[in-house]
């Protein structure tokens, strides 16, 4: 959504997403099937790239880190480290496989990871290090000046005080042969592999072509806006430690980093482990993709955590969606057919309603969606004052109002685009056609 509406304010705009493969969990989880970890990723990226097809997302480009081009990059982006940030030493810790990250005795509860629950194993070995405490002061000053944005402003809060209760140097590479040989082999060193962050983290460059002939630097330049979006289980590695990486190598940093919350059912975490997840594909076969799509960006706070209810997405597809711009277009439409009003001329990209580019400079899609629905509300509820099936039998008596309510409907579909694209391609079409004609339902009615 964020990208489509950059796209259609003018900005040259890149969308990125793919599947971070190169975890030790995807070793254990296909151990546990009896496969080989490649046919475990492969599969699992077949279903999320079938997930944002059917969802209508459309990425510039899907990564894979297990793809070759992303191992050179992540050789290429190793070696740009400053050399005397990377250091080697014995390590003892304490490990959650399902953060692919080590705790302190004090982080975590009962003995057990704060997000996972899992019980931490120790572990002991010889590992690179990153000097990450030498930018202790650099990181703060970033999160404080605002030049790397963090948002919603308790995430930065919660970041800065992570930061400043001081920054320790940290382990970027794992035993080899703990690893099962899974991973990124570290530049001339193979007992070793590098640490899944470091090599996920690489993924916002290696899917521009760094590291290979085919380097794209515009997207990734100091004039750019790099926004990452991602879940407020990972803002450590965004916020923190990817920072330090890029300023290590000498590259530009991110501007700002969109942390959201987790879907949950009764308030717990989504997840097959727990046994409470939520097959998309039931949901797109009975609203549709943007049915779906709208309850999300609608009802779903983006930066808190938001419960998936069956009942609330039923409820809201109706009142929003069938009942809402779905009559709403149906009537205007039959009004233009029985009225023979004819063609209606689109002069001018039209004007965004009130409180919508604001909304989106905050990232708040779902006040940008209230802010088209207090149009789609305010346009019904004109038209039922205006009773004009008791005029349209009268040859151009409506003509003026029509052209409003065309006019109006142009711009909320216009500005529906970034968010519904299927249901924005479909009503700009009606209303570009060569005569008005009545249409069949934006969203039929679900039993």
């Amino acid at each position: 959504a964020l990208a489509r509406y950059h796209r259609l304010t003018g900005g040259e705009t890149r969308l990125q997403t793919g599947t971070d493969e190169n975890a030790l969990k995807n070793v254990l989880a296909a151990r546990a099937e009896g496969i080989t970890p490649e046919e475990l990723v492969a599969r699992n990226a077949d279903a999320f790239r079938a997930l944002a097809e059917a969802l209508n997302v459309r990425a510039d480009r899907f990564i894979r880190t297990t793809e070759e081009k992303h191992r050179a990059g992540v050789h290429w982006f190793w070696r740009r480290l400053r050399a005397d940030d990377l250091y080697r030493q014995s390590y003892k810790g304490l490990y959650c496989s399902g953060c692919e990250d080590f705790y302190l005795e004090k982080e975590l509860r009962d003995g057990r990871c704060p997000i996972h629950g899992r019980e931490a194993v120790a572990v002991e070995e010889e590992n690179w290090f990153f000097r990450l405490s030498a930018y202790q002061r650099q990181i703060e000053d970033l999160l404080e000046s605002g030049r790397v944005r963090v948002l919603p402003e308790a995430r930065r809060n919660e970041v800065l005080s992570f930061v400043r209760s001081g920054l320790r140097d940290f382990s970027v590479t794992r035993n080899a042969r703990r690893a099962y040989g899974w991973g990124i082999r570290v530049p001339d060193d193979p007992d070793q592999v590098i640490y899944v962050w470091l090599d996920a983290l690489t993924n916002y460059l290696t899917g521009l072509g760094y590291g290979g002939a085919e380097e794209d630097a515009r997207f990734w330049s100091g004039g750019t806006l790099k926004v990452h979006v991602l879940g407020k289980d990972v803002w450590k590695f965004h916020a923190v430690y990817w920072p330090a990486f890029l300023l290590s190598a000498g590259l530009p940093l991110p501007n700002t980093i969109l942390v959201h919350g987790f879907l949950t059912v009764n308030g717990q975490k989504i997840g097959k482990s727990l046994g409470n997840a939520v097959d998309p594909a039931t949901y797109i076969g009975k609203y549709g993709a943007d049915g779906l799509r709208y309850y999300l960006l609608r009802a779903i706070p983006p930066f808190d955590d938001g419960d998936f209810s069956t009942d609330a997405l039923h409820r809201l597809y109706h009142a929003d969606l069938a009942n809402g711009i779905g009559n709403l277009a149906s009537r205007v439409c039959a009004l233009g057919e029985k009225t023979g009003y004819g063609r209606f001329e689109i002069a001018e990209t039209p004007a965004a309603p009130a409180g919508y580019h604001e909304a989106l400079a905050e990232y708040r899609g779902d006040l940008a969606l209230k802010s088209l629905w207090n149009g789609v509300d305010s346009l019904n509820q004109a038209i039922e004052r205006a009773r004009p099936w008791e005029r349209a039998g009268e040859p151009g008596a409506l003509r003026p109002e029509l052209t409003q309510w065309l006019g109006e409907l142009h711009g909320i579909g216009y500005w529906l685009q970034p968010f519904l694209p299927a249901t924005a391609e479909r009503l700009l079409g009606l209303l570009s056609a060569d005569a008005i004609r009545r249409c069949p339902p934006l969203f039929p009615r679900v039993g």
